[in-house]
């Protein structure tokens, strides 16, 4: 596995955790607000981490960390995630996931194997509004129902999160994804922050008072919607 960051302490990550968040590099999608722009196109310009000081590093942890999330990019395209994950697990770690719900089959591979305790499913947009979201203009939304439909059947604990830009997302973009993720058990809306590291275009942040709209309309059929990020 080539790691290409690795954020020593999080508090905010994973849920109820004290962990660490590893870096996994490239995407199959060019959403145009992403703040990790360098894991996806540049990544010629990151220093990767040596997967043996990784682990060496998760050794000495013990005890002091609870878990380790793992997040991209979108992990799901490496090809030995797998075994990446087992690695972990030998630690005794907790193993949280991010991922963008394109890869079905690997989540599932995942999820059923009992590899992570966590996963973390970006909702991009509404589903007539994921090209504009991706970047790309034929995102197969069979692959990213399966996944949310997979996730809300309860075999592992989750959040749905959307990360709301002015630009990109209105009124009636969260009325839509409330009917769609109806029943679903949380949903997490991400203000936008500009990183410094976005891929492209200029975007801003919807204010408080927007966002607690789109939450409202979400809690209709969402029962537990809250906001991070303001």
């Amino acid at each position: 596995m080539v790691i290409y960051g690795l954020q020593k302490l999080s508090l905010l990550d994973f849920p109820g955790k004290t962990a660490c968040t590893v870096f996994t590099g490239g995407c199959n999608w060019r959403c145009p607000f992403c703040h990790n722009a360098s894991l996806v196109t540049a990544l010629n310009t990151v220093e990767p981490v040596p997967e043996e000081e990784f682990f060496t590093f998760l050794n000495k942890r013990k005890g002091i960390l609870d878990g380790v999330c793992i997040t991209g990019g979108e992990p799901l395209l490496q090809l030995d995630i797998i075994n990446f994950i087992k690695k972990i697990r030998e630690f005794g770690y907790s193993i949280k996931l991010d991922t963008n719900g394109s890869f079905p089959d690997e989540l599932k591979e995942v999820v059923n194997s009992g590899l992570v305790d966590y996963v973390a499913m970006d909702i991009k947009n509404s589903p007539d509004n994921y090209p504009l979201t991706t970047g790309i203009s034929d995102v197969d939304m069979t692959n990213i129902y399966e996944s949310a439909e997979f996730l809300m059947s309860g075999k592992v604990d989750y959040e749905f999160r959307t990360t709301v830009v002015k630009e990109l997302h209105s009124q009636a973009d969260f009325e839509k994804i409330s009917e769609w993720l109806k029943g679903a058990k949380k949903l997490f809306l991400q203000s936008f922050t500009d990183s410094g590291d976005i891929l492209g275009g200029t975007f801003s942040a919807h204010s408080k008072s927007e966002l607690e709209k789109f939450k409202s309309i979400l809690e209709k059929n969402i029962p537990c919607v809250s906001i991070r990020g303001v």
